[in-house]
């Protein structure tokens, strides 16, 4: 079998439909056994570092945020042997000191979501729960927190992101209560995607590009997409500096704790792994999918 080199991850979220400076640029169109990531997706080489890039909610923003394959994006991504995402996406503040365009680096989330039957690959006949405490990893994160610090970026480090369905956003009281809580940011894709990248052992940490106050601040207008569109563009900018920073930072050999974390995390007995379930998830299983029989 042809080893494929360790690759980084990019996921544009609202606004952020590409990546500037991609050398040799390919683009695969990829079927999953889960349906059809959410765009092409384009490979390249910033600087000598390989890179894949897709767009969660597809070029144009075709897609809405309960309609994201996540399972899909993540199975094509890691096919392509990519072992840490950075995920951009657009969030709500929940905080007086988190304006809109500064970016939060968070660390936990808080689960309001109802399609979690969606959020794992697997199931069918193996069972795998993985270690979730501490969400995203730690040494990308830092390596983001740095990037921002050196490109001036007004950057917090740490945090918890509320996840919600959407389409709409927040009711005043939705908001003010997740504020009480003392949450710190709101969205409504990323956490579906830090799931499933830990069953997939590759490391995720994600930019989090604040666009407004969600609506429970008083004498500030609720959230609406005029605004959240003003402050996309500025975010946009933002993020691509940090992203590009960062790549050049991320070791070459995937040896953190999520690079394994499916070592304890299978209960199943490999001599009961269904066939049919090994091929779906051959990917996500790794080099487990080889020597089951051995």
């Amino acid at each position: 079998m042809e080893k494929i080199e360790p690759a980084i991850g990019i996921i544009g979220g609202s606004g952020v439909y590409g990546l500037e400076g991609l050398e040799n640029i390919e683009e695969r169109v990829i079927e999953t056994p889960f349906g059809s990531p959410s765009d092409t997706l384009i490979g390249g080489y910033l600087g000598d570092r390989r890179v894949w890039f897709l767009a969660r909610h597809g070029a144009g923003h075709r897609i809405l945020p309960s309609e994201v394959n996540h399972r899909a994006n993540f199975w094509a991504l890691r096919s392509l042997n990519v072992r840490w995402v950075i995920c951009a996406t657009a969030v709500g503040s929940l905080q007086e000191k988190y304006p809109p365009r500064s970016v939060v680096l968070h660390d936990q989330y808080f689960d309001r979501t109802s399609q979690r039957a969606d959020n794992t690959f697997f199931g069918e006949g193996i069972v795998a729960h993985v270690g979730f405490a501490d969400p995203v990893s730690k040494n990308l994160r830092e390596i983001l927190y740095q990037a921002g610090l050196d490109e001036g970026v007004a950057i917090h480090n740490g945090g918890t992101y509320v996840c919600m369905d959407g389409p709409s956003f927040s009711t005043r009281a939705e908001s003010k209560f997740y504020r009480d809580q003392g949450f710190d940011i709101i969205g409504m894709t990323n956490l579906p995607e830090a799931k499933l990248a830990r069953e997939a052992e590759i490391s995720l940490a994600s930019l989090a590009m604040v666009t407004d106050y969600d609506c429970w601040r008083e004498g500030h207008a609720a959230v609406d997409a005029a605004e959240v569109g003003r402050n996309l563009a500025a975010n946009l900018k933002t993020s691509t500096k940090i992203i590009r920073r960062a790549i050049a930072q991320i070791p070459t050999r995937p040896n953190w704790p999520e690079h394994s974390a499916l070592n304890n995390a299978i209960f199943t007995q490999p001599h009961h792994w269904p066939e049919e379930t090994i091929e779906k998830i051959k990917p996500i299983l790794g080099h487990r999918a080889e020597v089951r029989d051995a």
